[in-house]
């Protein structure tokens, strides 16, 4: 009886591992450690950097772990932690004076390799990024600077690298009145860069007006960049995973995650079901459907409506838009991997040797690629999500 039973039992797991084999968040995760044998050559690097795309990833690849308990996304991502934060808890390539907020996005993945492993020294890199934000410029209302080369500015990207990760460390380490500052950066954002008659938001802010990208009257960049968006987003969505029940503002938050969730399904594409690279611009000649963004908005419908921020609804549009997803940007390689195409590389504002303006011309002229980590992340984490 105990064989059989033990046949059985083997049987069960090994139906589980091969169904698990047939996932899209384990099929792009060991695709991804297939091209990026080690950690650090995560986003196309020459040489290990602290980068919020590594950070991004490997918090992806972390959730594959927890999902499958395969030892190997375990030890990929531990691997990055233990080559790049020494044991007095300094991080390699990271400056913190520098009041870079993309960099404290990486952060956020060091918080459950620290409950594990209980090693100091990633406590301590943690509380490095929070005490760079401590100090961190700000506007005159309070919002951060995107970086200190950027005075005065805030952009939408930077409501996710810093939100979620100062929302995970009020609750962790229980500094309550954390939540909120994080709260007020959300709320800031749709004070000053709501567009309420697409009911979109701009992708940059000066409250200089001295930038040239600036609106000399609002301050507001000129256009609506999808990814950006979708970072705003997510901010808000993962942010609420730790804002206590009890906030005063919680019910806003979830209020502008509902407009804006309606906002955005008015400019899908009528075909394919994706949102374009500029987001209004529908059919433009140049504009293209963007995979990181749109694996963003879908994510943060999917994540809202399983958390009950979202009406139900936006669940069933969720799984609807993962196929229409999946059929228009995975590609099944020669090799077994499969890739995610259609990524805009980088997109930002200002800066000294390329002026970027923020006109249309220039959010479609940057480079596309497939399986920037900026798409396939936002897309294993949704597919842990939907179990596909």
């Amino acid at each position: 009886m105990k064989v059989r039973l033990l046949i059985l039992l083997l049987s069960v797991v090994s139906i589980v591992a091969i169904e698990a084999q047939t996932k899209y968040y384990v099929r792009l995760a060991d695709s991804e450690i297939k091209r990026n044998p080690e950690s650090w050559m995560l986003d196309f690097s020459a040489k290990p950097k602290w980068n919020y795309c590594h950070g991004l990833e490997l918090q992806a690849i972390f959730q594959v772990w927890q999902k499958t308990f395969d030892q190997s996304y375990y030890d990929y991502v531990y691997s990055f932690a233990d080559l790049m934060v020494a044991q007095d808890g300094q991080i390699k390539t990271y400056k913190p004076l520098e009041y870079n907020i993309d960099r404290v996005n990486s952060g956020k993945f060091l918080f459950p390799v620290y409950a594990l492993t209980k090693q100091e020294r990633f406590k301590k890199a943690i509380d490095l990024m929070r005490e760079q934000m401590r100090t961190h410029p700000r506007t005159s209302a309070g919002s951060f600077w995107h970086k200190k080369i950027y005075p005065h500015q805030v952009w939408l990207d930077g409501l996710y690298m810093a939100g979620p990760f100062l929302a995970e460390y009020a609750k962790t380490f229980n500094e309550p009145e954390l939540f909120d500052d994080v709260v007020l950066q959300i709320l800031d954002v749709h004070k000053y860069m709501y567009d309420s008659a697409t009911g979109l938001y701009y992708h940059g802010w000066d409250e200089s007006k001295q930038q040239r990208w600036a609106n000399p009257k609002t301050g507001l960049s000129p256009n609506f960049w999808s990814r950006s968006i979708g970072w705003y987003m997510m901010a808000i969505v993962d942010v609420l995973d730790y804002l206590p029940e009890n906030h005063q503002e919680r019910g806003k938050l979830i209020g502008l995650l509902e407009n804006l969730s309606s906002a955005i399904e008015k400019y899908r594409d009528e075909n394919t079901g994706m949102w374009y690279q500029v987001t209004d611009q529908i059919g433009r000649k140049g504009n293209y459907l963007e995979s990181s963004a749109s694996a963003m908005f879908i994510y943060s419908w999917v994540k809202g409506a399983q958390k009950g921020y979202l009406d139900k609804d936006y669940l069933q549009k969720g799984e609807k838009a993962y196929g229409q997803f999946v059929d228009r940007f995975i590609k099944e390689n020669e090799d077994g991997t499969i890739s995610l195409t259609d990524g805009c590389a980088v997109a930002g504002l200002g800066g000294d040797k390329n002026y970027r303006d923020g006109s249309y011309k220039y959010y479609i002229g940057e480079p596309v690629r497939d399986n920037d980590p900026k798409a396939v992340a936002p897309f294993i984490m949704l597919s842990i999500l939907l179990d596909r």
